[in-house]
């Protein structure tokens, strides 16, 4: 009996190996990379305690050695995120799943000894090895079925990771707008200062009354509390880059250039924006995937709701207290009277129906996000080249006027702080609208699913 154990034993093990394969797959983020790449000329690298770390630790301290850009920015998120690391475990777990789905369960084996209590008195001894049938003939479909899970997790955390390259482009032209107006901020301190100063020495020779004293260091004061409010701004804007961009310690001193990066001279043609945003949206993708998913073991649940349940073929072998051995082949069977899968079903049914319409509603939202962001930046470029060539030079020209006529004593101090502060409200204005248009094309790219221009731009973003 224990040949005929270790022979069945061995047949059913080598069944297993044949039919489910020893192999583990590599990880898939190679597509998820791929599929960056294409929409962001950016490279991914999933940590996992290999060599190829040890480059991407270089790669971090070679960008944070440079000064950061926006591209620059990102492509170190990308490196150095905890966070998304921690999503890119998603895929393994998904890659675990198919393995799973590629085995076959574990054969049972039963045995039972039992004592006579008359004679013949040889003991009665029985073995029985069986294995579910219907586990292999359905391994071929949990397969294809875990496969599209795969696809539809690399689809997802693709999707994250472009969300996650717009999060951080619209951090980093908040903290480079905020820098840029705290400069300019800084410069009218000192000039106020400077104007204190000045009209100090006026009042103290008789030429400045009371009252244009007070207002120039109330303006001073004003602008010296500007530039704390927005240093404090600059702090928080820095701390939440810091964050995306996985920094601590001696990292965190960073640098970057003093202003927005200047505006295309020819803006991209938006033509199409809608239809390759179907086409191109990995969330889009995602629920494509999932639709097909549920359509697939919809399918499966309902052509096996009258097969048994369960299925084991064995063999059973049993030695008589006489001495006499007796075996042959097993069959047990789960049969579907009761439970016909019909619950099963009826959620399956439902969650198809569920994921018809949330795909159908990703479509309609879609379309509006890529308008909302293609308008949206539009309306920001225009208000920018409006602001930097009409609104700005106005104000500029109003103050140096009325500077003029108070160097002549033809205008009093209210009117300089007037004209001051609104030349300071246009710089700002214009800042402002020009921080706009960045952050609007880096949340269309979000919408369109990619870089807006079509190009991948690897060697650009290489570290």
């Amino acid at each position: 009996m224990v040949l005929l154990f270790r022979c069945s034993t061995a047949g059913v093990l080598a069944v297993v190996f044949f039919v489910s394969g020893c192999t583990i797959p590599r990880p898939s983020l190679d597509r998820v990379a791929s599929i960056v790449a294409e929409r962001t000329g950016k490279r991914l690298q999933w940590n996992r305690g290999g060599a190829e770390d040890a480059e991407v630790h270089q790669a971090v301290r070679a960008l944070l050695q440079r000064e950061l850009t926006a591209d620059r920015a990102v492509q170190l998120a990308l490196l150095n995120n905890r966070e998304l690391q921690a999503h890119f475990e998603e895929i393994g777990i998904a890659q675990a799943q198919v393995i799973e789905a590629g085995l076959l369960s574990n054969p049972s084996f039963a045995a039972s000894v039992r004592f006579p209590s008359r004679p013949p008195s040889g003991t009665n001894i029985e073995y029985a090895i069986a294995q579910n049938l219907l586990d292999l003939i359905l391994l071929p479909l949990r397969k294809r079925i875990a496969a599209a899970q795969l696809t539809e997790t690399e689809l997802r955390v693709g999707d994250e990771v472009l969300q996650f390259v717009a999060e951080v482009k619209t951090a980093f032209y908040t903290a480079q707008a905020r820098r840029q107006i705290l400069d300019r901020l800084r410069v009218v301190s000192e000039t106020n200062e400077t104007a204190v100063e000045f009209a100090r020495r006026l009042h103290e020779a008789g030429n400045v009354s009371d009252l244009e004293l007070a207002t120039q260091q109330g303006s001073y004061e004003q602008s010296r509390l500007e530039v704390a409010q927005t240093e404090l701004q600059l702090r928080r804007d820095r701390e939440r880059l810091n964050r995306l961009l996985g920094l601590w310690g001696a990292d965190i001193g960073w640098t970057m250039a003093n202003h927005l990066p200047e505006l295309p001279a020819h803006e991209i043609s938006l033509a199409n924006l809608e239809a390759r945003a179907l086409t191109q949206r990995l969330d889009l993708m995602t629920l494509r995937m999932r639709l097909d998913v549920i359509g697939q073991a919809l399918a499966l649940r309902t052509k096996t709701r009258y097969a048994p349940a369960g299925i084991n073929v064995g063999i059973d072998t049993e030695r008589e207290t006489d001495g006499q051995r007796v075996t042959g082949p097993t069959l047990d069977l789960t049969l579907p009277i009761f439970n016909q899968g019909q619950g099963e079903i009826a959620k399956l049914s439902a969650q198809y129906r569920q994921a018809e319409r949330e795909l159908e509603a990703g479509e309609i939202n879609t379309r509006s996000e890529v308008r909302e962001g293609r308008d949206q930046m539009i309306v920001a470029r225009n208000l920018t080249s409006d602001i930097g060539k009409r609104f700005l030079p106005t104000q500029q020209k109003t103050l140096n006027l009325t500077l003029e006529q108070y160097n002549y004593m033809l205008k009093g101090v209210p009117d300089l702080l007037l004209a001051k502060q609104n030349e300071l409200a246009a710089e700002r204005a214009y800042i402002e609208a020009w921080r706009d248009y960045w952050i609007a094309r880096a949340e269309l790219e979000r919408a369109v699913g990619g870089e807006i221009s079509g190009k991948s731009q690897l060697n650009r973003s290489k570290p």
